[in-house]
Order: C-alpha cells, then sequence, then structure tokens
C-alpha cells in the first residue's frame, strides 16, 4: 500500500470518527446544556398532597419535546420530558409545541429573525433534509415525530384531533397528545399552508416566538409592533378552521389586536403574571385579566423569567397570584418543559408542586381545576367536533 494511500486512509477514519460524534454525542450534549435540571434534595410530600397527586389528571399546555433526539417512549437521562416521567405524575393531556426557528443569541429584550441556531441542530440530529430549509417542514416533521410515538407506545400515547377523540384518550387511561406550533411562522407567508398544518394533527397555533414574524411583533422582537395585515387575515382564518390561538410570546400590540378582531377563547400557553414576576417575559397583568374574562386559559412556567423563583414553593405563589387575579377556573400548567429553561423538577416530580399548592391554601378540588381540569375542560370546548 502507497503512503498516499495510507494517508487518505487515514483521513477517512478521522472523518468518520468526526462524523460519529457529531451525530451521535453533539444531540446529546445540546441538549444537555439547554434543559437543565437543578440539583435538589429528593421532595418530601404529604400523605395528603400524595391523596390528592393520585387523584389528579395533570395537564401541560407546553413542551418543546420533539424538538430534541432522543425517544419519548423510554425514560431518559437528559431533558425534562418523557412518557415513563409523565406517567409518574398522573398526566392525562400534554400540548406538544413544534420550534421551527431560534435566533443565535437568544434573549427576552430584542431578537432579529436574521439567523437561526436550529439551522446546524436539524441537520446534526439527522432530521429529513426537506426540513433543512423549510419551517414549515419542521412541523410536519415533528407532527411526524410524535404519531410515530404513538404507534409505538401500544395505547399509551394518542395524538387527538377532536373532542371525541379527546374524550376517547382520556376514557382509555392513554395521554392525550395535542400539537401547536411555537409561531406562525411555518406558514411561510402563506395563508394555503394553514391545511397542511392542520393535516399534520396542528390543533394551536402560536402567533409569535422569539422575533417578529409576518404576522406581526413578537414580545422579544426589535418593533413591538401589533398584527399586520397578513397577521389579521391569519387570525380570522385560524379561527374559522377552528383552531386555538396561543399568544405566548406575543407582542401587547399583537395581544390588544387579537383582543379586538377574536371572538374565541386564547390561551397563553407558557408564561408568568407581570404582577408577581416583573420580566420582560411577561405581559402586562390587564391583558391577562381581559383574556381570563373572555373565557381564555393561561398556563403558568416553571422557569426563571416566568415566575422569578423556579422553586416548587415559587410557582406555587406565582399560581396563587394568577388565581387571585384571574379567577382559578383560568389557571393551568404551562411548564415550558424541554424548551431551553432550568428548572427544579422534572415531569415526574410535580407531587411536589401539588404540596406547594396546598401550602398556599388552595382546595384540593382547586389543585385538581389548576393541575389538569381547566385544560380538559378548554380542550372539550375548543377542540374542532
Amino acid at each position: 500500500m502507497s503512503r498516499l494511500l495510507k494517508i487518505l486512509i487515514g483521513i477517512l477514519v478521522l472523518l468518520a470518527i468526526a462524523a460519529i460524534i457529531a451525530f451521535a454525542v453533539l444531540p446529546a450534549a445540546v441538549e444537555r446544556s439547554q434543559n437543565k435540571t437543578l440539583d435538589h434534595e429528593t421532595y418530601v410530600i404529604s400523605d395528603e398532597a400524595a391523596a390528592i397527586q393520585d387523584s389528579l389528571r395533570l395537564a401541560d399546555l407546553h413542551t418543546d419535546t420533539m424538538l430534541w433526539k432522543r425517544d419519548f417512549l423510554k425514560r431518559g437521562e437528559r431533558g425534562h420530558v418523557d412518557l415513563p416521567r409523565l406517567q409518574d405524575s398522573n398526566s392525562a393531556v400534554q400540548v406538544f409545541a413544534a420550534v421551527t426557528k431560534s435566533p443565535s443569541g437568544l434573549n427576552y429584550e430584542e431578537n432579529t429573525a436574521e439567523s437561526d441556531d436550529l439551522d446546524l441542530l436539524v441537520k446534526v440530529q439527522l432530521w429529513a433534509p426537506r426540513t433543512w430549509n423549510s419551517l414549515l417542514e419542521r412541523a410536519v416533521y415533528q407532527s411526524e415525530k410524535l404519531h410515530h410515538f404513538a404507534e409505538d407506545s401500544d395505547g399509551a400515547l394518542r395524538v387527538v384531533r377532536t373532542a371525541a377523540e379527546f374524550d376517547a384518550a382520556l376514557s382509555a387511561g392513554a395521554l392525550a397528545g395535542i400539537l401547536a406550533t411555537e409561531g406562525a411562522h411555518p406558514l411561510e407567508g402563506d395563508i394555503a399552508n394553514l391545511d397542511r398544518l392542520w393535516t399534520a394533527g396542528y390543533r394551536i397555533i402560536g402567533l409569535q416566538h422569539f422575533f417578529d414574524n409576518a404576522l406581526g411583533g413578537s414580545l422579544h422582537g426589535v418593533t413591538n409592533a401589533g398584527l399586520t395585515d397578513f397577521g389579521q387575515e391569519a387570525v380570522r382564518a385560524i379561527e374559522e378552521k377552528g383552531l386555538i390561538i396561543d399568544l405566548a410570546h406575543s407582542s401587547e400590540a399583537v395581544v390588544e389586536d387579537v383582543l379586538a378582531i377574536s371572538n374565541a377563547p386564547l390561551i397563553v400557553s407558557h408564561t408568568g403574571l407581570k404582577g408577581a414576576c416583573d420580566t420582560p417575559r411577561n405581559i402586562r397583568d390587564e391583558l391577562m385579566v381581559e383574556i381570563a374574562r373572555r373565557g381564555g386559559l393561561i398556563g403558568i412556567g416553571y422557569w426563571d423569567a416566568a415566575v422569578c423563583d423556579v422553586s416548587p414553593d415559587g410557582i406555587a405563589q406565582s399560581i396563587r397570584y394568577a388565581a387571585d387575579l384571574l379567577g382559578v377556573e383560568h389557571v393551568a400548567y404551562g411548564s415550558d418543559y424541554d424548551g431551553a429553561v432550568t428548572v427544579i423538577m422534572d415531569s415526574g416530580e410535580r407531587a411536589a408542586l401539588t404540596d406547594a399548592l396546598l401550602a398556599q391554601g388552595f382546595t384540593p378540588r382547586e389543585i385538581r381545576l389548576i393541575a389538569g381540569e381547566n385544560v380538559i375542560r378548554f380542550m372539550r370546548e375548543n377542540l374542532p367536533e
């Protein structure tokens, strides 16, 4: 064998090793750096809290789990959410949001749409090539992932599209998975693409994420603008289609504009309340009050920018504030698990939150409402027939 050939073989071997590292090791390393759970002592739960926890049908309005490369059906050593951990908390309903674009240098004050950290992530995770240059295809791909998990779950997970499918999943004791978009930029500026999202199973449409888009301003964008003409057209089309609108990450001007033209109950899937935690992530309380007054639902998050104090007691304090301000029937969980956030309890440890809600003076009935029954009622009333 010639020396040159040996060198070429050596280079190929090094390239192969680099590829293995990139495609097998990097996805896990990236997720570990993004979806952190702080070290903590094992939570000690009162007997009363344990009994209430056993009676729950827990529901969560927001997780970004389908973005990451791991088996949702197996108990994981990274991230916040998988089916076994959801079962540990008696979860009955989980909304799975599709993240399709994430600007570099992500922050809560100002982001542009010029960069996208997901461009590299989707390739390293070996997503289908059709997703490399299309936000719509990224949303469709995440829907396909969830459907494949459901098919392989032996009935433990069902992707639901209608109120009847929702009730059937709950009756069977399966986890009801509902698909949502993290921002409406997968429409790619074309209302006709709403049909594609509908066919893929999406039933909740978030309007913005961390940057201004064709529909209007983000709470973390550069313009603070309201709905564009396209945004107004999109909101009307979303409602006519029977989809639920999510105002998480929308600018306050967009929220005001949606409230001016919308006739349907709205959600803010993952957030905090400004009066409880004054950060750029939370919109002013008056808008939350109006959303609740119209039959909407507010999902309280578990990370610092939403609740300031991420301990179970801190989250419970924000929930107490929300319930007192909005009414207990309008408050839910909206963890933002697997959303590049740091938490102190994963999806299997939420008995600690039940215990903390008891300490805040909530009754067992109120805890059941907040932990799941409010979401179950809302979905029964607002998913299409």
